[in-house]
C-alpha cells in the first residue's frame, strides 16, 4: 500500500490506479469513489460504502467486503479472485466480464445485477439473491448455488456444469442452451422456466418441480428424474435416453413403484401439439 495514495483517495474519493493493496478501509465512506483500475488487493473494505462506484478493472483479489454496499457499483473486467462479499448489497451493479472464480457471495443482494460473461468457476453463491440477474454466457461450473433466488434471470448459454442448484428458485428463469450437465438440480424449482436446447446430461433433477418448463429439443439423456413432476412440461424433440424414472410424473406416464431406466436403444419420441 501507498500511503500517500490512501492519504489522496481520503481527501479526494478518487484515486484511479493507486495502490490501496492491503489498505484497512472497513466501514469507509466511499460511494460514487473513483477507484478505476486501483490496486485493493487484500484490502479491508468490509461494511463499506461503495455505492456508484467506479472500480473498473480494479484489482480486488482476496479483499474482504463482506456486507459492503455496491449497490449501482461498475465492477467491468474486475479482478474478484477470492474475494469476500458474503452479504454484500450488489443490486443493480455492473460486473460485466468480471472475474470472480472461487469468491464468496453468500445470502450476497445481486438483483438485477449485470454479470454477462462474469467468471463465477467454483463461487459461492449459496442463498444469494439472483432475482432478475444477466448472467448470460458467464461460467458458473462447479459454483454452489443451493437455496439460491434465480426468479426470471437469464443464463442463456451459461456453463453450469457441476454446478450444485439444489433448492434454488429457478421460476420464470431463461436457461436456453444453458449447459446444465451432471449439475445438481434436486428439489429445485423450474417452474415456467425455457429451458430450450439446453444440455441436462447427467443432472441430477429428483424432487424437481417442472411444471410448464420448456424442454423442447433439451438433453436430458441419463438424468436423474425421480420424484419429479413434468406433467405439464413441454418435451417435443427432447432427448430421453437412458433417464432414471422412480415416482416420476410424466405427460403420458406415472413411475409409480419402482426404478425405471430407459433404454437408450428405444427411438422414444415425444410428440405435442403446435402452440
Amino acid at each position: 500500500m501507498n500511503e500517500t495514495d490512501l492519504l489522496k483517495l481520503k481527501s479526494l474519493n478518487a484515486c484511479k490506479g493507486c495502490d490501496l493493496s492491503d489498505a484497512n478501509l472497513s466501514g469507509a465512506a466511499l460511494s460514487g469513489a473513483d477507484l478505476n483500475g486501483a490496486d485493493l488487493s487484500d484490502a479491508n473494505l468490509s461494511g463499506a460504502a461503495l455505492s456508484g462506484a467506479d472500480l473498473n478493472g480494479a484489482d480486488l483479489s482476496d479483499a474482504n467486503l463482506n456486507g459492503a454496499v455496491l449497490s449501482g457499483a461498475f465492477l467491468i473486467d474486475a479482478d474478484l479472485r477470492g474475494v469476500d462479499l458474503s452479504g454484500a448489497n450488489l443490486t443493480g451493479a455492473n460486473l460485466i466480464s468480471a472475474n470472480l472464480t472461487g469468491a464468496y457471495l453468500t445470502k450476497s443482494n445481486l438483483t438485477s445485477a449485470d454479470l454477462r460473461g462474469v467468471d463465477l468457476s467454483g463461487a459461492n453463491l449459496e442463498r444469494a439473491d439472483l432475482n432478475f440477474v444477466n448472467l448470460s454466457d458467464a461460467n458458473l461450473s462447479g459454483a454452489d448455488l443451493s437455496d439460491a433466488n434465480l426468479a426470471f434471470a437469464d443464463l442463456t448459454g451459461a456453463n453450469l456444469t457441476g454446478a450444485n442448484l439444489t433448492g434454488a428458485n429457478l421460476t420464470n428463469s431463461g436457461l436456453n442452451f444453458v449447459n446444465l450437465s451432471d449439475a445438481n438440480l434436486s428439489g429445485a424449482d423450474l417452474s415456467d422456466a425455457k429451458l430450450i436446447s439446453a444440455n441436462l446430461s447427467g443432472a441430477d433433477l429428483s424432487g424437481a418441480v417442472l411444471s410448464d418448463t420448456n424442454l423442447i429439443s433439451a438433453n436430458l439423456s441419463g438424468a436423474n428424474l425421480s420424484g419429479a413432476d413434468l406433467t405439464t412440461s413441454k418435451l417435443r424433440n427432447a432427448n430421453l435416453d437412458g433417464v432414471k424414472y422412480f415416482k416420476t410424473k410424466m405427460p403420458w406416464d406415472y413411475s409409480e413403484d419402482e426404478l425405471v431406466v430407459t433404454d437408450p436403444e428405444d427411438e422414444l419420441v415425444v410428440t405435442e401439439p403446435e402452440d
